[in-house]
């Protein structure tokens, strides 16, 4: 039987985000999403909302790489890897993203999320102390919830350096101290300052952890991500990412890192023990977007031009940009209903672009997120901006 007092809880949430203009609007597509979307009841819009940062989440290559995985493999093992055995396609991933980020050995997941929830509790002991980066993803938030409660947590200022000394200074004792920085913070569409970072770890000895779901494809000459784009490829304890962004764009995750490390979270993380692994079709396509990626860095270096040519355009409109190489500009608009309601304004223009507010950023700080993608002709850049100069 339904509970009452929780249809009418749910309800009266609901009537609240309707009534004041907050409510979130699921879009269906029905077609793939490439540098345009067919969108149902709306047409066609250009897409400035996506990670797919490189444009291959529609290329020819990418998708025939998925059918030929689902030919060779089926649907999966209906099992978890240690049961069933590893398919050899994705021992095959797990090479290719080691060697593209910089470690020696790396292992895959369904996605970033299940990664990041996999690394923390899994390799920080109860005596080491993990210190995180006040806006780091939520993903690894719940992460470290997740760590043994005798472990000490800290939060340190984002990307504040002295901050993070003073705390890495006070916590001298512990056996492991753990760093854990956004490559690129989503929201805000900045950097850490992996050099200044990375100096700090080797003086007091501290691991260093890098989610660069929002960095690997997008930064660096050659799409290797944000230790590529400081020059500190190799130089990273341990690296999460997502499969699901600039590579391929459909799901997965993983985890890089030394062999030993990979080994233990194999044997003993939960996400990878108690679940399923990507679904070969999956994996293939993600592989064959890094093969695509290596042998056509002038995807990176148009992504780059776009991202330049964007950032230009909307500080000509008279918009608040700040200076940041990535691919996510943020324009602030402080007022939710607002920022929905211009959100669907351009999207009337055929702009697709989302209005993000409460709980996913704090309140009084909704913003339309600006996402960037190689496959952006120069003449969907001027339409966007032309529809921009009407909000």
């Amino acid at each position: 039987m339904p509970n009452a007092r929780f249809d009418l809880r749910a309800r009266d949430l609901l009537s609240g985000l309707s009534e004041t203009r907050q409510l979130k609007a699921f879009h269906e597509l029905i077609g793939p999403l490439g540098a345009t979307a067919k969108i149902a009841g709306v047409g066609e819009a250009i897409v400035l909302c996506s990670n797919n940062y490189l444009g291959l989440a529609d290329h020819p290559e990418v998708i025939e790489a998925g059918h030929e995985g689902l030919r060779k493999y089926g649907a999966g093992t209906a099992s978890v890897r240690f049961i069933c055995g590893t398919l050899q396609c994705h021992r095959e991933l797990e090479a290719s993203i080691a060697k593209l980020v910089g470690t020696a050995a790396a292992l895959s997941y369904v996605s970033c999320w299940c990664a990041n929830e996999a690394v923390f509790p899994t390799l920080v002991g109860p005596n080491d102390a993990i210190l995180s980066d006040e806006l780091n993803h939520a993903s690894i938030i719940d992460g470290i919830r997740l760590v043994n409660k005798q472990a000490e947590r800290g939060v340190y200022k984002h990307n504040d350096l002295a901050d993070l000394e003073a705390k890495l200074k006070a916590t001298r004792e512990k056996e492991v101290r753990w760093v854990v920085t956004d490559g690129v913070f989503s929201m805000e569409g900045d950097v850490a300052p992996l050099p200044e970072i990375i100096k700090l770890c080797r003086e007091y000895e501290a691991m260093l952890v890098v989610d660069d779901s929002h960095g690997i494809g997008a930064l660096g000459a050659t799409g290797r991500g944000t230790p590529e784009h400081f020059g500190v490829l190799g130089q990273i304890d341990v690296i999460t990412g997502t499969l699901g962004k600039a590579l391929g764009g459909a799901a997965g995750g993983y985890v890089a890192a030394s062999p030993d490390a990979i080994s233990v979270l194999e044997q003993r993380g939960r996400p990878s023990l108690f679940s399923n692994a990507v679904p070969a079709t999956v994996a293939m396509s993600a592989r064959k977007a890094i093969e695509v990626l290596e042998r056509e860095p002038e995807r990176a270096t148009r992504l780059h031009a776009n991202v330049k040519t964007l950032r230009e355009g909307f500080k000509k409109l008279g918009f608040e940009v700040h200076d940041s190489p990535t691919a996510i500009i943020p324009l602030m608009i402080g007022d939710e209903a607002e920022a929905i309601a211009k959100s669907k304004r351009l999207l009337e223009l055929g702009v697709l672009v989302i209005g993000f507010g409460f709980p996913v950023v704090p309140k009084g700080k909704a913003r339309l997120r600006v996402q960037v993608s190689a496959a952006l002709s120069d003449d969907h850049i001027t339409q966007a901006l032309d529809a921009f100069s009407k909000l």
